[in-house]
C-alpha cells in the first residue's frame, strides 16, 4: 500500500515542473508574445512619456516693435527674458503674417507706433495675433504673452512713478474665428478614420488566409504579386471613400468646420492616405502569420503613432527636440499637416505639396515593400 501512494504524493511536483517547462520553452519559442509582452510596454511608456505634454514651451513669437521708444525696447527686452516663447525679430506686420502662415511663428506681437505716449498716459495697448488652428494651445499663449507684458507694465510703472501702467493685449485670433477646439479636432479624426479603416483592417487580411489555409491556394495559380496588392486593397479603398465623404459632410453641415482650401486637394490627399494607410496595413499583414501579432504590429506603427505624433492632439513643438524629427516619419503627421492647412488656412502651396510628396513616396516604398513580401511568400 505505502509503495502505491509514495508515486501520488511525488506525482504533483513532477507534474508541475513539466508543465512550466513546456510553458516557458513555448513561450521563449513563441517570439510574437515576447514582443507584445516586453516590447510593447516600453514603447508605451516613451509615449505616454514623451508623447502627452500639456505643456506650451519654447512656442516661437514674432516680435513686430513699431515703436523705438525706451519703452517698447524695455518690452522686448523683457519678452525675450521669457522662459515660456522664444521671441524672433521681424520688421513689419506683413512678413510677421507670412511666417505664421508658413508655421514658422506660432504668434505676432505689434508694438503700435504710438505705444511710449500712450503707456505715459496708462493707456497703451498691443496687438497679439495668434495662429487658431490649435485653440487650446493658442489660448496658452495668450495667457503667456498676456502674462508676460502685464508683469513687465507693473514694474516699469513701478520704476517710472506712474500712477497707472496697464496695457491692454487686443487679442486677434487667425484660422479659427470661433475660437473652438471643434475646428481643430475635425480634420484630425479624418486622419484617425482612415488610419483605422487602412492599416488596422489591412493587416489581418493575408495573416487571416494564412490561418484559414486559403493562402497557399494562391501558389498553384498565375496570379502576380501585385494583382494581391490591388485585389486586397481595392474593397477597403471602396470603403475609405465613402468614409471620406462622410467626415467631409459631418465636418461642414454637422460641426461648421470651414473648408478654406480646395475640396479637390482635401479629397486628392486623403485618397492618398488611404492608400498609403492600406499599403501599410497589408506589408503588415504579409509579414505576419498570425491576425493577432499582426493587429498588435498594425497598432503600434499606425494608430497609435496617428494619435500621439501626428498633431492631433499634442502641439509637435511642445515635444523634446529629439523627438520631433522621429515624428516626421509617420505618414499620418504630413496628412494632418496639410489638412488643417486646408480645412483652416486654406492657402499654403509648399506645406500642402511637401505633405502630398512624402505621401506619394510613402505609397510608392510600401507598395514595392508589399510585392517584394509577397513575391517571397508566392515563390
Amino acid at each position: 500500500m505505502s509503495g502505491e501512494r509514495t508515486p501520488a504524493r511525488s506525482g504533483f511536483p513532477t507534474r508541475l515542473r513539466a508543465l512550466l517547462a513546456k510553458e516557458w520553452r513555448q513561450m521563449l519559442r513563441d517570439r510574437s508574445n515576447l514582443v507584445i509582452g516586453l516590447l510593447l510596454p516600453a514603447i508605451l511608456i516613451v509615449l505616454f512619456g514623451y508623447g502627452i505634454s500639456f505643456d506650451v514651451e519654447n512656442t516661437r513669437v514674432a516680435v513686430v516693435a513699431e515703436s523705438r521708444g525706451d519703452a517698447a525696447r524695455s518690452l522686448e527686452r523683457a519678452l525675450d527674458a521669457s522662459r515660456y516663447f522664444v521671441t524672433v525679430r521681424t520688421g513689419t506686420i506683413d512678413s510677421a503674417s507670412r511666417s505664421m502662415l508658413r508655421g514658422e511663428v506660432y504668434a505676432v506681437i505689434r508694438i503700435p507706433t504710438d505705444f511710449d505716449r500712450k503707456f505715459e498716459g496708462g493707456a497703451a495697448t498691443v496687438q497679439l495675433v495668434l495662429n487658431g488652428t490649435d485653440a487650446q494651445t493658442a489660448k496658452t499663449v495668450q495667457g503667456q504673452v498676456t502674462g508676460a507684458i502685464s508683469a513687465w507694465a507693473a514694474r516699469e510703472a513701478a520704476s517710472r512713478g506712474l500712477s497707472a501702467g496697464g496695457i491692454d493685449v487686443i487679442p486677434r485670433m487667425w484660422f479659427n474665428e470661433a475660437s473652438t477646439s471643434t475646428w481643430f479636432l475635425v480634420p484630425g479624426i479624418i486622419v484617425l478614420i482612415l488610419t483605422i479603416i487602412g492599416a488596422f483592417l489591412a493587416s489581418l487580411l493575408i495573416a487571416r488566409e494564412w490561418e484559414r489555409g486559403t493562402f497557399e491556394s494562391l501558389f498553384a495559380t498565375p496570379v502576380k504579386a501585385p494583382e494581391i496588392v490591388i485585389a486586397k486593397v481595392s474593397p477597403y479603398l471602396a470603403i475609405g471613400l465613402a468614409d471620406i465623404a462622410m467626415c467631409l459632410l459631418a465636418a461642414r453641415f454637422l460641426f461648421n468646420v470651414p473648408i478654406r482650401g480646395s475640396l479637390g486637394l482635401i479629397i486628392l490627399s486623403s485618397v492618398l492616405y488611404l492608400f498609403v494607410s492600406l499599403l501599410l496595413g497589408l506589408l503588415v499583414s504579409g509579414a505576419m502569420r498570425s491576425q493577432f501579432l499582426a493587429s498588435q504590429v498594425a497598432l503600434l506603427v499606425s494608430f497609435l503613432p496617428s494619435l500621439m505624433f501626428s498633431g492631433f492632439i499634442f502641439d509637435l513643438r511642445n515635444m523634446p527636440m529629439w523627438l520631433q524629427p522621429i515624428c516626421e516619419l509617420f505618414p499620418a503627421t504630413h496628412f494632418m499637416r496639410v489638412e488643417k492647412v486646408l480645412f483652416l488656412v486654406g492657402s499654403d502651396p509648399r506645406t500642402v505639396a511637401e505633405g502630398m510628396a512624402v505621401l506619394a513616396l510613402y505609397s510608392v516604398l510600401f507598395g514595392a515593400a508589399c510585392c517584394r513580401t509577397l513575391r517571397k511568400r508566392l515563390e
